[in-house]
């Protein structure tokens, strides 16, 4: 044992040291904080540089992870509906690990718990508290929780969520105040990067508008201007299929006139009605309908597998409320996001403008019609006035001279030289005639008879067939064979109303500028051997004066399919 002396002497030195500990570990403590504060602003300024939403979200997970050395992070958006997660961003967890769990949470149990109370969380035991819902197969454990929610202009827009602080460590109150300061960073810059995708995308939409519009004003075609109306539409709205459907004359059906994008050869020439049908419905109201998944909306016929692979639609009227010129249907991919309010309003100023340019189109077109007819009259007014009256004394003239001839061969050409005047005039005076004459109305077109003929045998038939229409059947199809068309088809649909006992009907007509084929198909019993052949005997007949022919069959699942095809010529 040392003396008292020795023991007094270090007596000081074990309190300096202590001293010398606490003073470094406040050292280190400040040196921490500093550390932290500047990583925060790091953080702060990484995340204020993202314009890109998506990127600028994972840029806030990643962010979050690193401030407070959490092991898992996610960043859940809440849904339009205020109740659910709509998108789910992680970090720490492998595709591997993402994949057999399966699909990503939509707002249960702890996560819920923020969606529903807005405030930070902070847990010891995730699954001590009375919200925890527990955990699918295969997810990692987790234990430590903090959350904290993210606001943009005071409306809350998701949620972090961080688990398992590394070496085992609780969250505290410091990381907590650290991701509440992230969090409000975190809502300028996804504020900001919304703002930016906006103007982006209004940029987009104004772009689209003025190709319509200088497309339509060049002279372009009315299909031309559809295709690039749909086009862009698509585009834009991150579609994969785009649909063009226009009304028919005369009928209360529409018809595709144009579809690009995924199954587009599905949908072009089917005919539509206007009542109880998802495009039909956006074309009555004049306002855009929304779909949250075509495959299982009794809106959309389930008759053909058109959709398959698609999801969520929306369908916007070309128009406006006085006169909608027609609509088109925008289908995202399965598994895509429903179109929001924020999307179908700059679609329809869109559509709205395209059918303003299709106007305008059609007013420039009329009156340089209305010039060609005035230009036409005047042209006939100056031949009837000078052309043919200088012709006519002119012949008057020679054959008042043919008189004092007394050579006769000199007599007889000018005898000749009057016949051919007067041909002449003949000549002139019809050119003045199909020059002032007018395009009398046009008949209804195949396509609105077809349509009428379906819609007459619905009644007695006790169900509405299917129709499709391809190739330009109205501009294609001599009238004389679309008589026939005609009469075939009723003949046909008759038939089946008659002996096939069926509840299904598909009906085809289809064109490519050398031959017509229509296919009428149906589910009934088939064609009897012993039965009556009359009517298909008729059919055939009808064929062959055409120069065609009539082939029907009864597959083996049951029911007939009758073709019959005709070459299409221009001899009466």
């Amino acid at each position: 044992m040392g003396s008292p002396e020795e023991a007094r002497v270090r007596l000081p030195q074990l309190k300096l040291d202590e001293l010398l500990e606490e003073l470094q570990a406040r050292i280190d403590a400040a040196r921490g904080t500093r550390d932290r504060v500047h990583s925060l602003l790091e953080a702060v300024l990484s995340v204020g540089r993202e314009l890109d939403l998506e990127q600028a979200l994972y840029s806030i997970v990643q962010a979050a992870a690193v401030l407070v050395d959490a092991q898992y992070a996610a960043l859940g958006v809440i849904g339009p509906d205020g109740k659910r997660l709509s998108a789910f961003l992680t970090v720490g967890v492998t595709e591997d690990q993402i994949a057999e769990i399966g699909n990503y949470p939509e707002g249960h149990g702890i996560l819920g718990e923020l969606i529903r109370h807005p405030e930070p969380l902070r847990l010891t035991k995730l699954s001590e508290h009375a919200a925890s819902y527990g955990f699918p197969a295969h997810h990692p454990p987790m234990n430590t929780f903090v959350g904290v929610p993210i606001r943009v202009r005071n409306q809350v827009f998701g949620n972090l969520y961080l688990t398992e602080k590394r070496g085992g460590a609780q969250f505290d109150e410091e990381d907590e105040s650290v991701l509440s300061t992230l969090a409000v960073a975190a809502g300028v810059a996804i504020d900001n990067a919304r703002l930016y995708e906006e103007s982006r995308l209004r940029e987009r939409w104004l772009q689209a508008n003025a190709e319509v519009t200088h497309s339509l004003m060049s002279g372009s075609e009315r299909a031309e201007a559809l295709g690039l109306i749909a086009e862009r539409a698509r585009e834009i709205t991150d579609a994969a299929l785009a649909v063009v459907a226009m009304p028919m004359e005369d009928t209360d059906s529409l018809t595709v006139e144009l579809a690009v994008g995924q199954g587009a050869e599905e949908h072009r020439g089917l005919v539509l009605p206007v009542s109880g049908s998802l495009i039909g419905r956006a074309f009555s109201t004049a306002s855009p309908v929304t779909s949250s998944d075509v495959n299982h909306d009794e809106r959309v016929s389930d008759t053909a597998p058109r959709f398959t692979g698609l999801g969520a639609a929306v369908a916007v009227p070309i128009g406006t409320a006085a006169s909608v010129r027609g609509v088109v249907l925008l289908v995202r991919e399965a598994g895509r996001p429903a179109y929001t309010q924020k999307e179908t309003e700059p679609l329809q100023a869109f559509a709205s403008q395209a059918a303003i340019a299709m106007e305008l189109a059609e007013r420039r077109r009329d009156a340089e019609h209305i010039a060609m007819l005035q230009d036409r009259d005047r042209i006939a007014r100056d031949l009837h006035d000078l052309a043919i009256q200088r012709l006519f004394a002119t012949g008057m003239t020679l054959q008042s001279a043919g008189r004092f001839i007394e050579h006769p061969q000199a007599a007889d050409r000018v005898t000749r030289a009057v016949d051919d005047l007067d041909e002449t005039i003949k000549i002139i005076r019809s050119t003045i005639f199909g020059l002032r004459s007018r395009d009398g109305a046009a008949g209804s077109g195949l396509r609105a008879r077809v349509v009428r003929a379906v819609g007459e045998a619905a009644p007695v038939l006790g169900f509405a067939p299917s129709v499709r229409m391809e190739g330009l059947v109205d501009t294609k199809i001599p009238s004389r064979i679309a008589d026939q068309v005609e009469a075939v088809l009723s003949e046909a649909l008759t038939n089946i109303a008659r002996h096939a006992r069926a509840d299904h009907a598909d009906v085809a007509l289809e064109t490519d500028g050398r031959e017509v084929r229509l296919t009428v198909s149906d589910n009934g019993v088939g064609i009897p051997p012993e039965g009556r052949r009359s009517g298909l005997r008729n059919m055939a007949e009808r064929a062959q004066q055409l120069g065609g022919e009539l082939e029907f069959d009864s597959p083996a699942g049951g029911g007939t399919v009758l073709v019959w095809r005709v070459p299409v010529t221009d001899e009466p």
